[in-house]
């Protein structure tokens, strides 16, 4: 279902692709596409896409850089990865390396799925960036407060598996 919906979702979403890849490229530097290392399935790293939202000489969030992550467009070239096998629709958000891959215990269970484009932690810290911009010490509140507490929703999920479920989900993301 993964690659059905992702292939349907590119071919009907290529020019606005096009697009947004242009005028990032254009924005923040050649190419308009930033390449991250992710933890994924098993606890395996891999590559994720996003358009690229920081300046390339500044590193300063450009106006459209800003845009794009309010409006989760950047997040669109995440479709390739579930194209190619690294992701799923829906499924934990994938963390950098330093907190997936050093889960504990039943947590640990959170690798058995491949990392989502969206779920349910996504959508309730949707605006997480501007969360931990409020905070004293963001790294601090980050792996004392949401962290923990994405684990436990993606650990919640990871129990209660259903395609109701996923449908629920994707259809709340839809309707951000």
């Amino acid at each position: 279902m993964d690659y059905s919906i992702a292939s349907i979702a590119v071919i009907l979403l290529l020019p606005a692709l096009i697009l947004l890849l242009i005028l990032t490229s254009w924005d923040t530097g050649f190419p308009g596409i930033f390449t991250q290392q992710r933890i994924g399935l098993y606890a395996k790293p891999f590559i994720i896409y996003k358009f690229r939202t920081l300046n390339a000489v500044t590193h300063q969030k450009s106006s459209i850089g800003h845009w794009m992550r309010k409006t989760k467009l950047d997040e669109l070239p995440q479709l390739f990865n579930i194209l190619k096998g690294d992701m799923s629709l829906v499924g934990p958000r994938p963390d950098i390396p330093g907190y997936y891959d050093k889960l504990q215990g039943e947590y640990r269970n959170i690798l058995l799925l491949k990392p989502g484009l969206t779920s349910e932690a996504g959508i309730k810290y949707r605006n997480e960036e501007k969360l931990l911009c409020t905070q004293e010490n963001p790294l601090q509140y980050n792996d004392e407060v949401l962290f923990p507490d994405k684990m436990k929703m993606n650990l919640d999920y990871y129990n209660n598996l259903s395609f109701k479920k996923d449908t629920i989900i994707l259809l709340k993301t839809l309707s951000i």
